[in-house]
């Protein structure tokens, strides 16, 4: 079991030796740059899920992304861990623009949406429930499961836009005229696309407006 776990581990190695030598050699100075410099004018918010690499997404180098990740990209103001990643990036970062991202076939919010027991992660995906129970007009069960799942995906963001822009440190940046816009996204792992769900917000008083609208595109759906 040992030698297996080497094994592997020896390929991660092998891994990164392959992919410093290829950075090096389309850009020699890539690695002496990247030492000096962390200047991003993006936070990322997504999901753990090891299907949704940030930087490659958005075809960012390092360094140009922030990012902060965790089960069905979940914002909590409890969160000390987020909340810090946060205030971090606005504060030190001076970052411009928050993007909270989704995922379609995301599996934490099929499981809150199926009520299937996980384990200890079905205290963390009870926020999503709790978007599920808030939002349950617009998931009907005459909705076929892959479109609920997809639009509770895309509920759960726009909840998560709204708890990022309530939090003491975006209210802070805004109220001293900070540039700052928090976004929301969903990412589709068919197409590798991302799909603004029109939750782009600057300012407390753009956030009621833009939440309605958002809001309003599933009420003929």
């Amino acid at each position: 079991m040992i030698m297996k776990n080497s094994n592997a581990l020896d390929q991660l190695f092998a891994n990164n030796r392959e992919w410093a030598e290829a950075m090096i050699a389309m850009d020699a100075d890539f690695f002496k740059r990247l030492v000096s410099q962390q200047a991003p004018e993006y936070l990322w918010i997504g999901c753990s899920d090891s299907r949704v690499p940030a930087n490659e997404i958005v075809n960012l180098l390092p360094g140009e992304l922030f990012v902060h990740r965790n089960v069905a990209n979940v914002v909590v103001h409890t969160d000390l861990n987020c909340l810090s990643v946060i205030q971090f990036a606005i504060d030190l970062l001076k970052v411009k623009h928050i993007l909270v991202v989704g995922h379609y076939g995301c599996s934490g919010v099929h499981t809150a949406m199926t009520d299937r027991r996980v384990g200890l992660a079905d205290n963390w995906l009870r926020h999503v429930k709790d978007v599920h129970q808030k939002h349950e007009s617009y998931l009907g069960e005459a909705i076929p499961t892959p479109k609920r799942q997809d639009r509770l995906c895309e509920l759960n963001v726009i909840e998560q836009v709204v708890n990022v822009c309530e939090t003491t440190i975006v209210q802070d940046a805004w109220s001293r005229g900070q540039d700052l816009t928090v976004h929301g996204w969903a990412y589709r792992l068919e197409t590798g696309l991302v799909n603004d769900l029109g939750m782009s917000i600057s300012s407390d008083e753009e956030m009621h407006t833009r939440y309605a609208t958002s809001l309003s595109r599933y009420d003929a759906k």
